[in-house]
């Protein structure tokens, strides 16, 4: 999410020292949804953190943003979206190299800055302040938010939330490395917004994170927060409405599926009481060719961020797909578990996370797990990347 326009305050927080830098169990100290004798859940254990110089400038463009995250193993090449909406510069992905080892994250090598590019190979346009679709003649405004390597063709998947006040909707499109626009995905009438603002998903909240099927067949895509008509979102004391997450056929790019999953209540009260806070979907991840990784992003005014990742089994909810709303009794949410309270590991920081990747394979055989953080082009926040070790 975006959120340049909705003052956030400061987003650090100082976490007890002596959390130390290890552990990580399962759901420990948290209540889990998922099955009874079910296989034992990974254990993430820190292998470290980096940051990234603010408004670092590179090629010409100014670094920031960062939202979605992604790594090929067959190129040993990463690439980071940036969710800058053409303010600064013209919306565009990086390459990089991302140091990763046993024991140590190095800091970011970056490669490239490249333009994401419209179906006519123009840039897309700077957004226009005023709030009308004509503010935008030059095509969408687009709001980057995750980006995948394609599995089987090497090309890029990403996502914009598009933006409700200009009535411009939001997208998945794949894309060749050099930014070229290559096809769209069909997206499901609810997704799309409503112009009477009774439907629908919310402005800012909407294609949060993607995640293709290992075989390369399919493409999950969560919102970051519930439809209008499914409920209302998070407060500090009520889990929010769920939201969905949508399957889609490789191929065709044609939905095939939706499943529910409901967020958690906001867990840090905000100072003063009453003052903005939220809670949402950040970025999702494939573990396996049924089961997620969920990242859940939290802010609190005068707090700071809450991060917090659950294992999701996508074959124990209902197909919400065909259901035009959803409440309690017409569908089953998505079990969750938790795997991962970021508050417990002993990070410098936490701050507005939202890329999530799998790294390179340790010698072990483990995957390393690899998350980033948009900083708004805040300077009272950061570009943080932290790498974990995945056992299994």
């Amino acid at each position: 999410m975006h959120s340049l326009e909705i003052p956030r305050g400061p987003t650090r927080r100082a976490l007890l020292a002596g959390a130390g830098a290890a552990l990580l169990l399962g759901a420990a100290g948290c209540a889990s949804t998922a099955p009874t004798g079910t296989a034992p859940h990974p254990r993430l254990r820190l292998i470290g953190e980096t940051t990234v110089p603010h408004r670092l400038v590179f090629q010409g463009t100014v670094i920031g943003g960062l939202s979605g995250l992604d790594y090929d193993a067959a190129r040993d090449l990463w690439v980071a979206l940036s969710d800058d909406r053409s303010d600064l510069q013209p919306a565009r992905f990086y390459t990089l190299r991302l140091p990763v080892s046993a024991d140590r994250l190095g800091p970011p090598e970056w490669q490239q800055a490249v333009t994401l590019r419209q179906p006519d190979g123009s840039p897309f346009p700077r957004r226009q302040r005023g709030g009308a679709a004509s503010d935008s003649p030059n095509g969408p405004v687009a709001d980057p938010e995750s980006i995948r390597w394609h599995p089987r063709t090497g090309n890029l998947l990403w996502s914009s939330e598009g933006d409700g006040r200009l009535g411009q909707p939001p997208f998945i499109r794949e894309m060749a490395t050099d930014g070229r626009h290559l096809r769209e995905f069909t997206l499901p009438p609810l997704l799309a917004f409503d112009p009477t603002g009774q439907r629908g998903p919310r402005d800012n909240l909407t294609l949060e994170g993607l995640a293709p099927t290992p075989d390369g067949s399919g493409l999950w895509a969560a919102m970051e927060a519930a439809l209008l008509q499914d409920g209302p979102l998070p407060t500090v004391s009520a889990p929010g409405s769920p939201c969905r997450f949508t399957l889609f056929d490789m191929i065709s790019g044609q939905a095939v599926r939706q499943i529910a999953y409901q967020p958690d209540a906001i867990p840090l009260l905000p100072i003063p009481a009453g003052a903005f806070a939220d809670n949402g979907v950040s970025e999702i991840l494939m573990l396996d060719a049924h089961r997620l990784l969920v990242l859940e992003r939290a802010y609190s005014t005068g707090v700071g961020n809450s991060l917090r990742l659950y294992l999701v089994d996508t074959r124990d909810a209902t197909d919400t797909l065909g259901l035009p709303a959803l409440h309690r009794g017409n569908h089953r949410a998505a079990p969750k578990t938790l795997l991962l309270d970021f508050a417990r590991v002993g990070l410098s920081r936490l701050d507005n996370t939202e890329g999530m990747a799998w790294g390179p394979r340790l010698p072990s055989g483990h995957r390393t797990l690899v998350f980033a953080s948009d900083d708004n082009f805040n300077p009272r926040q950061v570009t943080q990347f932290v790498a974990f070790e995945f056992i299994e």
